[in-house]
């Protein structure tokens, strides 16, 4: 059926001339993908490509699994809706499965993205507050390059200005500090010593700001979309210190970084802290349905439960969040998550991802790479001493090769001028040896390409030889 002529009109055309899609108000190539298996898709053509994105960085357990399916379509003919104003099974045992890949004791309120799980979040931090007699926390800090959704309060936490030019003013009331960058800002110093540092970024600005008006503290265990940037090792225990100290809950974006992606079950159990709230999505149903969840402590949940006035309740419904469909599909991947145990996985092949990156460096033009599990960036640079940003134009082009050679990687775009310089690899969980071999060998070839403008013919010739 996808084949067919719509009103005389080729599938594409309609798609051009109906569609308005992301990041443009049209497709910036004609590719147009039909099916997917594993780790592969193919497009129109009938041509096969190796998903080194996981789609949006959530096709965890690879594509068509048919379990996945199979559940949804049981749910559905069993109970296709019914809305959580009320109670249904697969939420009620999603919320407990939850709870055992936490670690913790967390209510759960389900919603259908990373945006919107993180707008509950801030409107559960400030309610949180006033419910205990301070309603002058209201402010919300969060790290520049870090990405927190699209909606306005998620994009006003957004550190990345050119996510948010044309669109603001947005919600006030949301402070931004410098981010963790161990390849730009680090030098000099001990990784304890930048740790500290990066966490004293969030002590200044609560002081400054006044700690009785700062509800929470939001970041991301790694920044994932603004450029794979990796915390100094203890950052998040330090900062889940300051928070205690200060009375800040701490919020934790787990959207892209959990169920396995960083080689744990979620980014922030790397270190020995325990968030106040977790918001997550993507791989919690591998993309196969919208679904995201925002888990919140026991403890602050239990201040809802005062039976004061009509408006100290959390007055949030949401029509589709915790849809039973999406719920059971969501059981069942995490069900095939723990029966592959790719989360393990994700640590192995991600290791091995890492040291086959480390080839790339023959070339001058990549000036860092970084990453854990089965997520990794490259920074590409003009220089390294002086550490450049590549042009967008020539990361753009090196993406362009790879997928002509059958690989789709990513980069970060849209974030802030001047650093969006960055590759990324996040291919689905159940990705094998051989198949990240591709994607390396790929990157070397195009990477090559563009290293090549930069050198001259005897130095390209010097770099081939130390690689060969």
């Amino acid at each position: 059926m996808q084949n067919e002529v719509l009103s005389g009109k080729d599938v594409p055309d309609v798609d051009q001339t109906s569609i308005w899609h992301a990041f443009g108000p049209t497709r910036s190539s004609n590719f147009m993908v039909k099916e997917a298996h594993g780790v592969y898709v193919t497009d129109m053509d009938g041509r096969t490509y190796l998903d080194a994105m996981a789609g949006l960085w959530c096709v965890n357990v690879g594509y068509s699994q048919e379990r996945i399916a199979k559940k949804a379509y049981e749910q559905m003919v069993q109970l296709p809706y019914y809305p959580l104003s009320s109670a249904h099974i697969p939420a009620a045992l999603l919320s407990e499965k939850l709870n055992s890949w936490l670690k913790g004791s967390y209510q759960i309120f389900f919603s259908n993205s990373g945006s919107e799980a993180n707008e509950v979040a801030f409107k559960i931090a400030r309610q949180y507050h006033a419910l205990k007699g301070e309603g002058s926390r209201f402010k919300i800090i969060s790290r520049y390059r870090g990405y927190h959704g699209a909606t306005l309060g998620a994009l006003s936490a957004t550190g990345q200005h050119q996510r948010k030019y044309r669109y603001e003013p947005l919600a006030p009331g949301f402070i931004h500090i410098h981010p963790p960058d161990m390849y730009r800002e680090s030098a000099g110093r001990s990784v304890h010593e930048y740790a500290v540092h990066c966490a004293h970024e969030l002590e200044k600005a609560i002081v400054w700001e006044g700690p009785e008006t700062v509800a929470a503290f939001i970041l991301e265990p790694i920044i994932t979309g603004g450029g794979l940037l990796m915390p100094p090792d203890n950052y998040l225990k330090f900062v889940e210190d300051i928070c205690k100290r200060y009375g800040v809950l701490m919020i934790v974006d787990e959207v892209i970084c959990g169920f396995g992606r960083t080689g744990r079950n979620f980014g922030f159990q790397h270190e020995n802290v325990q968030p106040d709230i977790v918001t997550m999505a993507k791989g919690l149903t591998s993309g196969y349905l919208p679904l995201s969840a925002t888990a919140v402590k026991r403890e602050i949940y239990d201040t809802f439960l005062q039976d004061e006035g009509p408006t100290d309740r959390l007055r949030h419904v949401n029509t589709f969040g915790g849809h039973p469909v999406s719920c059971a599909a969501a059981l069942e991947n995490l069900t095939i998550y723990e029966e592959l145990d790719l989360v393990s996985r994700s640590r192995e092949r991600g290791e091995y991802l890492l040291h086959r990156l480390e080839d790339l460096f023959v070339y001058p033009i990549v000036g860092d790479i970084r990453g854990r599990g089965l997520m990794a960036g490259i920074e590409l640079v003009v220089n390294r001493s002086t550490k450049e940003p590549l042009a967008i134009q020539d990361v753009q082009e090196i993406l362009t090769i790879c997928k002509e050679w059958g690989v789709i990687i990513g980069k970060n775009g849209d974030t802030v001028a001047g650093l969006n310089n960055v590759l990324t690899i996040a291919p689905p969980l159940v990705i094998e040896y051989e198949e990240i071999d591709q994607i390396v060998s790929c990157l070397a070839k195009a990477i090559e390409r563009i290293a090549s403008k930069y050198m001259s013919k005897s130095v390209v010739l010097d770099y081939l030889t130390q690689k060969h």
